[in-house]
Order: C-alpha cells, then structure tokens, then sequence
C-alpha cells in the first residue's frame, strides 16, 4: 500500500539558550487512508503523550528551542531506531511502525491493512527522516552558537501498563542511557531534583532508560549531553479516555519541571564556561 501525507513532519520553535525540547511521541495525525485500515480503538491513538506542549509551558519563557512531532506514533515511532531494532532486548516493546497498542491489542483491522516493507520505508523519508534531520541541526546549531547543547526528550505514559512493566511506574522515570548519554554530575543532580518533588516519585535508569534520541544524539564528550523523562501520565492528566489534561494536578508538578530544566540549562551554560 501507498503511503501520503498533507502534514509536515514537526512543528518547530527555535530558542536563545542551550536547550532543544524534543517531543517525538505527542502527534496525533493519521493520514486519512492510513485511519481507515485501523481498528476504532487505534483511531483515538490512546498511545500518545497527550498535552506536553501545554505541561512544559515553560519552554519558551527559558528560551528552550522546541521540537514537536505532528504524526501519531502509530505512524511511525520517532523514538525507534531507523532499522526497527529493538530498544530493549528480551523484553515487550512497540515497534518503529508498530502493529500493535500498549494494551497489546491490534492496530489494524486485519493483517492485510499492515504495511509492508515499501510503505514502512515511506513513512521514513516522509516523517522520520525529516524529524532527525532538525534535531541533529538544531543540536549542531546550539553547539556551535553556545559551544554545548542540551537535548531534553520529553515524554509521558501510562502508569500502569502490564505489558511493559509490573505495578505502578515511578512518575518521574530519568534516562541517560545507563550513563552514556550525559555527564554523570547532572544525571545526579536532576535525580535529586526529581526525588525532592513532594508527593511524587522519581528514578534513574530504572525501566525507562532513554529510547533511540536519548541513546544516538546524546554525546558528552563532544558536548551534547541528553536526558530522557518520561512522566507518568496521571501526574497532570486523566489517563482514560477523553484524555482531559487537569490543570491543578498539572500545576503540582511544573515546578519541579522547571527546576529540572533550569538544572540543565545551568550546567550546560557553565560546561560553556569552563570548556
């Protein structure tokens, strides 16, 4: 099957600081032929990391540089590498066009509604491709300017999901690659801010350790440090469907929000400083 779309790839904001917010999994557009071969259930994409741009509201105040996803991820996953591989070997994942929902249900109506090979490559150079290619010069563009640039992937889940992992997620789930995909002095400090948030959560590295952009762009030691949060979804939102965002459960977490990303823009103006 063919594969089209009439929508760009991203939305994209360009800041004065250090700092690139990359948000691959909060698009929720389905190419009309595309939505007609998914299952009702899959056409309300229940998947997505709803409402992001509004709960990091603070972005353009710090002078972030914003990079917004416009497709569903069941068009293509932003966050997979490029060849499908999987981010976690031996364990449940979605793949880079998944055919199945976190619930572990079908996405399409049947087998023959799932794209093959040629329409999987299509979608790439459509919207993966695309995607990338801003991030990495957009990072490019931050080091350059600033002589380090910080990438933050922000995403959100379900807190309970037993197909990925047991009981309820901790809510504010840091990763850093295992280490590798930023400098170990501010992994520790954003663990800390995230500890210290009253009434909440938080760990490093635990079941969400940074997906393909944490793991590929992140790059210490040739300034370019990135993080991962992913962030339970019932921390600023209803979880089921309509999906509300609910602004006073919203408010009690943007500000350790803010104070993570003021902890990064912070080290990454003084790794400038004393590079």
């Amino acid at each position: 099957m063919r594969f089209t779309t009439t929508e760009p790839a991203y939305r994209f904001r360009q800041g004065t600081r250090p700092l690139l917010i990359s948000m691959p999994h909060v698009g929720t557009h389905l190419p009309p032929a595309l939505a007609a071969r998914l299952t009702p259930e899959a056409r309300q994409v229940p998947d997505t990391d709803w409402h992001l741009e509004r709960l990091y509201e603070v972005a353009d105040e710090l002078g972030a540089s914003v990079l917004v996803a416009t497709h569903s991820r069941y068009v293509i996953d932003l966050n997979r590498p490029p060849d499908g591989s999987s981010l976690y070997p031996g364990q449940s994942v979605t793949g880079l066009c998944p055919l199945d929902s976190f619930d572990d249900t079908p996405l399409y109506a049947t087998a023959a509604d799932q794209p093959g090979v040629a329409e999987v490559a299509a979608r790439r150079t459509a919207i993966w491709q695309p995607y990338h290619a801003q991030l990495a010069a957009e990072l490019a563009r931050l080091r350059a300017a600033h002589g380090v640039a910080m990438l933050w992937d922000a995403h959100s889940i379900r807190s309970v999901l037993p197909r990925f992992f047991d009981g309820k997620l901790p809510d504010l789930n840091l990763g850093t690659a295992e280490g590798a995909a930023c400098a170990p002095e501010l992994a520790g400090e954003l663990l800390a801010i995230a500890q210290g948030a009253p009434g909440f959560s938080a760990v490093l590295n635990g079941r969400f350790k940074g997906g393909h952009i944490t793991r590929h762009y992140g790059q210490p030691t040739q300034g370019i440090h990135a993080v991962q949060l992913e962030m339970t979804q019932c921390s600023y939102m209803q979880e089921a469907l309509p999906f509300d965002y609910l602004p006073e459960r919203a408010q009690r977490i943007q500000p350790t929000l803010r104070r993570l990303l003021d902890a990064a823009l912070v080290f990454a103006e003084g790794a400038k400083k004393n590079s």
